[in-house]
């Protein structure tokens, strides 16, 4: 596998014909461009974007939002996790442990499981009186 060299450039103006040729020539190819103008529509606020909640991702309509099997189930971990009083540190290791990553595809840390339990609270409600969690949760006291 070869390796592979990127640069990014911030540009003053428009970039001249004489510039891709030079950036050709050197041996680069364009492999994005990113576009960018001013709106001049006072009081008309640009859409903004939201983070999607841990445990949900967009549903095949584009239009609302399901839940993430995946991300449901690192939700429940963490869960059983404090059930049991574990540090979150302890609760970070495990998941890596059992191979668990991310969104953004790294291990868990500390940090990234403390920034989830407010994500749990959220939750917690439309978990807790589920069929699934009861049997956690008596799974989870019958080890202890």
């Amino acid at each position: 596998m070869s390796n592979v060299e990127r640069i990014r450039e911030a540009l003053l103006g428009p970039p001249s014909r004489d510039y891709f040729e030079q950036r050709a020539f050197a041996g680069w190819k364009p492999v994005a461009i990113i576009w960018e103008r001013e709106i001049d529509q006072p009081g008309q606020a640009p859409p903004r974007s939201e983070e999607i909640p841990y445990g949900l991702q967009v549903a095949a309509d584009c239009a609302s939002l399901v839940e993430n099997a995946a991300e449901k189930e690192v939700i429940l971990k963490v869960m059983d996790g404090i059930v049991q009083d574990k540090r979150i540190s302890g609760i970070a290791a495990g998941l890596n442990s059992e191979g668990y990553r991310t969104r953004s595809g790294s291990p868990w840390s500390p940090r990234d499981v403390f920034e989830l339990l407010p994500r749990l609270i959220e939750v917690g409600p439309r978990v807790f009186p589920t069929s699934e969690w009861a049997e956690r949760r008596q799974h989870l006291f019958a080890a202890v």
